[in-house]
């Protein structure tokens, strides 16, 4: 059996061809339980985040089993989708692969660090659901090893590493300051949480926060000393905000612009800023159009997140000299 990865991510595909793959957290494993249906394949794993979305799995011969994901990645889609958004790994090539996601040093801010957890409980729904095997299960536990390795020896996560506080630096960038500054979470997920801690240290006034399941929501809240508004009402809660910052699980947009546009006279057409880290987008494209509102969505997260690579690129030969020769030791290469 040999190993095999095909995937899409920031540095091939553009969100708007990223969202048509993306899996919500907790349909990860029966992503997975899809893999192994098809043919040639024994064992499967998915990793989903707002940067990628990859296939992980154990095939009796490399080229049938990459073909065959091909073939299951252009059903999902509707249409081939080309060359230029989609690679392929196999044999060792997968091992290092992995172990540069999980370590940080493929992300778009490098060295972040959501993705470490992303790709662990990735692989904990495909393991919980019975659809992992042999040498998939053995690569995943090395590559976390490794992963906890390069961030424990290395400087690679130095400075701002998360999306979300990439995401408050941009707000920075468009307001000046946030002091005083209102702002309204949509989803109660890790990065709604870690954005509106760095949101609330930069000074952010006041912390709203909704979610589909209100008790979460409320969880979140009471964490961030803020208020929790049920989903159904945040509209509302729309017209007070100066900044909106939405990362939810939805396949759906969930701001459109008639919701932004019924907003606008109660706000007395204030500058709104919005950030849209979800993917699929949570935000309706079109809701950029509206004159004072300023839109992004995490594609544009890696202009600024560019800035700060310089800060830590000395640091990924070392850490790349540590994958492989954690690697070789494991007989992975």
């Amino acid at each position: 059996m040999e190993l095999i990865c095909l995937g899409l991510n920031h540095h091939t595909a553009p969100v708007g061809v990223r969202e048509r793959f993306a899996v919500s957290e907790p349909k990860l494993g029966e992503a997975a339980g899809e893999l192994v249906k098809l043919v040639g394949l024994n064992g499967g794993v998915v990793i989903s985040t707002c940067n990628r979305t990859e296939y992980y799995a154990l095939a009796e011969s490399g080229e049938d089993g990459a073909r065959q994901l091909r073939e299951y990645m252009n059903r999902h889609a509707g249409e081939d989708i080309g060359d230029d958004h989609v690679y392929a790994k196999a044999g060792g090539d997968v091992a290092r692969h992995l172990c540069r996601v999980v370590s940080g040093l493929d992300s778009m801010v490098l060295g972040e660090t959501e993705v470490f957890g992303q790709a662990k409980r990735a692989y904990q729904s495909a393991l919980e659901s019975g659809h992992t095997a042999g040498d998939l299960n053995r690569l995943f536990q090395k590559a976390f090893a490794v992963g906890k390795r390069v961030r424990t020896v290395t400087g690679i996560q130095e400075g701002q590493t998360s999306v979300g506080s990439v995401a408050v630096d941009l707000a920075e960038k468009i307001f000046g300051h946030l002091r005083e500054s209102r702002v309204m979470v949509i989803g109660a997920g890790e990065m709604s949480r870690t954005t509106a801690q760095s949101l609330l240290s930069r000074g952010a006034h006041s912390i709203f926060v909704t979610n589909r399941s209100f008790e979460r929501a409320e969880n979140l809240a009471k964490e961030l000393d803020g208020e929790a508004v049920r989903f159904d009402d945040w509209q509302r809660v729309l017209a007070e905000v100066d900044v909106v910052v939405s990362s939810t699980g939805a396949p759906h947009a969930v701001v459109t612009k008639a919701d932004v546009e019924g907003a606008r006279r109660k706000r007395k057409f204030r500058p709104l800023f919005l950030i849209d880290i979800a993917v699929p987008r949570d935000i309706e494209p079109e809701v950029g159009e509206i004159e004072e509102v300023y839109l992004y969505d995490i594609d544009t997260i890696e202009q600024i997140a560019t800035e700060g690579k310089g800060r830590r690129s000395e640091q990924i030969a070392v850490c790349e000299k540590i994958i492989e020769e954690e690697l070789v030791k494991s007989g992975l290469l």
